[in-house]
């Protein structure tokens, strides 16, 4: 079962330690429902196993008569990895399951969708399954492990291939480096069929099936290449009992960015598998991340995002998200935004660094204003603005009537915000109520 969420332990000698839970759904690449990567291996004349997917228990018994065959395997459509090894919301243990017949694949499927499933990846918060893939089970004679990533060290596309399929390959990359096969594509030149024989040979497919072996592995490539994948994970691919080449099971990561030309696969995003927050952040076109601390920030530029973020740390307080609006956010984005931020409870307080070079300060403060009046707001923000008509943005901060704390000094700024978070946590734990009254 594919587990590899895009670990850069696997290149170097060392195994990366596994992320938070909070940053790990946080991940910037489109992330597909096995069945629906099955169907683009499958449209590509790769070999697959025959499957279908059902929305409820009734559809599964039906998806598995149609199949026909008396061996079936129910699997979770849960974007997690790990999945066998999870449990169910009421009890059920394991989210791939084998039936025997359509009546069974009706019962599994029936304490499966709707519920949450726990695996090591999701962490505490679990992921919905909404649907099961129902395919008919194939006895392997051997599998082995095949994936395909985008990696620094070779400034490029890599192979890489194991002969110990089916199992944890990160625990495979920490005892036994050696057991795993890299080969880097020139993405210029493309894959060459000799490359494939040789990663097929490596990985120990028998002589005779080396070549389909190979075969699949370009077909593999291109795919990969055709859809700006930035992983494609195979595991297992194996040798069935029949003679014949299979990926059993599949993974595919797209690149966010090459959304404008990959329409059809970006259509097919699942938003349930996702923080709320994410499908909030992209309609409205910010960059978000949600973090844990309790401070908001709203920061223009990536980089500034960054220091401000560093900034908070460092006079001891801790940012509750990352957010970008870029360079030529609207009012309705601000607006947006604080409505992202102030979603997140843990906020106590809001600091808002905007440097105004093709960004209008005096636009932004308007967004700031509009924001705090439309959410009635009533924690504390700190706003530090520079650049552009920055003097008519005071001005309209100044004239309003609203509780919004104009500072020029980022460090200033942040030592503030930090102070006025710590308040309102204090008021929070003492159960008192407090408003905050601006100087004179």
């Amino acid at each position: 079962e594919c587990v590899l969420m895009g670990s850069p332990g696997l290149f170097g000698g060392h195994v990366s330690q596994p992320q938070p839970p909070q940053l790990q759904q946080q991940q910037r690449n489109l992330s597909l429902h096995e069945y629906m990567s099955i169907g683009l291996l499958k449209e590509a004349g790769i070999s697959v196993p025959e499957g279908m997917v059902a929305s409820s228990s009734e559809e599964a018994y039906a998806v598995a008569k149609q199949i026909g065959s008396k061996d079936l395997v129910v699997k979770a459509q849960v974007l997690a990895g790990g999945r066998g090894k999870g449990t169910f919301e009421g009890g059920l243990k394991g989210g791939v399951r084998i039936v025997y017949s359509p009546e069974e694949a009706r019962d599994i499927s029936s304490q499966m969708i709707g519920r949450k499933l726990y695996t090591k990846q999701t962490g505490e918060a679990g992921r919905i399954c909404n649907q099961v893939f129902i395919c008919e089970r194939r006895y392997p004679r051997r599998e082995y492990y095949f994936a395909i990533t985008m990696e620094r060290s070779y400034q490029g596309p890599v192979l890489i291939g194991s002969s110990q399929g089916g199992v944890n390959i990160e625990d495979v990359a920490a005892e036994n480096p050696d057991a795993i096969v890299k080969e880097p594509i020139d993405i210029a030149e493309g894959i060459k069929m000799e490359q494939a024989v040789k990663v097929a040979k490596e990985m120990g497919f028998p002589s005779a099936l080396v070549n389909e072996a190979a075969e699949n592995m370009v077909k593999l490539y291109n795919l990969f290449i055709k859809y700006d994948a930035s992983m494609l994970e195979i595991n297992p691919m194996v040798e069935d009992s029949s003679g014949v080449v299979m990926c059993m099971d599949a993974k595919i990561n797209f690149d966010s960015n090459a959304e404008y030309r990959q329409k059809k696969v970006f259509e097919m995003q699942d938003w349930t598998q996702e923080d709320p927050r994410d499908r909030q952040a992209a309609k409205a076109d910010l960059n978000y991340i949600g973090l844990d601390g309790t401070i908001g920030c709203l920061v223009n530029g990536a980089g500034l995002a960054m220091a401000t973020m560093d900034i908070i740390k460092l006079h001891g307080g801790t940012p509750a998200n990352f957010l970008d609006v870029g360079g030529g956010a609207t009012a309705h984005q601000v607006t947006e935004a604080f409505k992202l931020i102030t979603s997140d409870r843990k906020v106590q307080a809001i600091l808002v660094n905007i440097f105004g070079g093709i960004m209008r300060c005096d636009v932004i403060a308007q967004g700031i204003i509009m924001a705090v009046r439309d959410l009635d707001l009533k924690i504390p923000i700190v706003v530090r603005l520079q650049g552009t008509r920055v003097d008519d943005a005071k001005a309209l901060i100044a004239a309003s009537p609203l509780k919004i704390l104009a500072c020029d000094d980022l460090d200033e700024a942040a030592k503030m915000v930090v102070k006025l978070s710590e308040i309102v946590s204090l008021a929070k734990e003492a159960q008192v109520d407090i408003t905050f009254q601006l100087p004179i």
